[in-house]
């Protein structure tokens, strides 16, 4: 960590502690959610696909000059800019990044989201690329520090916000260590972590992560697969982040979600449960082709004590962030609506008046809609909040 230290001016650590005080300190005067969203709709969701780069994590954005980087926008007037994806700082439709203004790292825009949207409760997970980028022995010492910084917002949220943590997935047991710190009484408002696909670098079935998978399952703590790296990627130029991030991502949720499968990690580790992000990418619509592929593979037939798509039954759960009725019936249809809980992905994907502004975020009422159109109300409310208030733990402020 000493390296990583070093790259940030003192001035800059006070700045980070005064930011994540003053998050806590806004929050602590909170006095409950407003009941309706800008429609009326009164949902009192718990959002299970929600990001925020925390302060501390931007200022470590802000002082590098690769992939991932955040820099300052054209003028004193735009916002800065992140250039956040493998290879979008050498393609021409995205070399330029995105905006990313206060939503992504202020919690006090989280809750005005909230507020807006008829959200009760955030889990906020850091978005991608997580610690993935550092050497080993920084990423130890970040997850620490995010961590720590997520449990006392989360603390002074009045209940609006939990988390998932990061790891340092490049050191396996030190990953170990901090899920056993995790799941103390110490960080009681983190409720599982977040895990992108690359794992320890080797993907998700790679051997060095079966302590990883069993430390997860013995604590009891869930896990958030997420994308960033893409599948196909080649295919994609020209078309700005669109078909990137339409199809590379759940994509690569697929391809890694069905090798863990075929590695047999279930069967050693049945505890093990994991969240989806996207739907479970492909998953739903594919499950029984994977089955007949590999009941017919000589190579993998007899390596599973049963099919595939039992495993997608039983150990996974599956976010609502894919914007269309059919996609989500399909899910149903595979594992039941038990196993399905909403999310928006914010701050991703704003309205195109910005962030900022006082307008419904399409992205969000998409999600919603969604659900509205293939449920009644009992099964849409456990969409909505109680599925994962049985899996997390937690208690929507609505039904306190």
């Amino acid at each position: 960590m000493a390296n990583l230290v070093r790259s940030i001016p003192r001035r800059t650590s006070n700045l980070l502690r005064s930011s994540v005080s003053s998050s806590t300190a806004s929050l602590s005067s909170y006095t409950g959610p407003s009941s309706t969203d800008g429609r009326g709709y009164d949902h009192g969701a718990i959002d299970v696909h929600t990001h925020c780069y925390l302060p501390r994590y931007m200022e470590m954005l802000r002082n590098r000059t690769d992939v991932p980087y955040v820099c300052p926008g054209k003028s004193d007037a735009d916002d800065e800019r992140y250039v956040i994806l493998p290879g979008e700082d050498a393609e021409d439709t995205t070399a330029i990044g995105r905006p990313i203004g206060e939503e992504y790292f202020d919690v006090g825009q989280k809750i005005r989201y909230m507020d807006r949207h008829g959200i009760d409760v955030s889990v906020l997970s850091l978005a991608n690329p997580w610690l993935d980028f550092l050497p080993a022995e920084d990423a130890v010492a970040m997850a620490k520090l995010l961590n720590d910084d997520l449990q006392e917002i989360s603390e002074g949220s009045n209940g609006r916000i939990y988390g998932f943590g990061v790891l340092p997935t490049q050191d396996p047991e030190a990953s170990c260590k901090e899920i056993e710190r995790l799941a103390s009484e110490d960080c009681s408002k983190v409720k599982g972590v977040i895990l992108g696909t690359s794992g320890a670098g080797n993907g998700l079935d790679d051997p060095a992560l079966e302590q990883v998978y069993s430390a997860l399952a013995e604590n009891d703590m869930p896990v958030f697969l997420h994308p960033h790296y893409g599948v196909g990627n080649s295919h994609f130029d020209g078309t700005g982040h669109s078909l990137f991030l339409a199809l590379g991502f759940p994509f690569e949720t697929t391809v890694a979600t069905s090798r863990l499968i075929l590695s047999g990690a279930f069967d050693r580790h049945p505890k093990l449960r994991l969240l989806l992000a996207h739907s479970g990418g492909t998953l739903p619509f594919l499950a029984g082709r994977l089955d007949s592929c590999v009941e017919h593979d000589h190579e993998m037939c007899d390596k599973l004590e049963r099919a595939p798509s039992s495993y997608l039954k039983e150990h996974f759960w599956y976010d609502s962030v894919i914007y269309h009725t059919p996609a989500l019936k399909s899910v149903c249809d595979l594992v039941g609506s038990d196993k399905l809980m909403y999310g928006t992905d914010n701050p991703f994907f704003p309205p195109k008046e910005g962030a900022r502004s006082d307008k419904e975020w399409p992205s969000t009422s998409k999600n919603y809609d969604a659900i509205d159109g293939m449920v009644g109300e009992d099964v849409r409310n456990d969409i909505v909040w109680g599925n994962a208030s049985r899996l997390l733990g937690i208690e929507p402020i609505h039904q306190k």
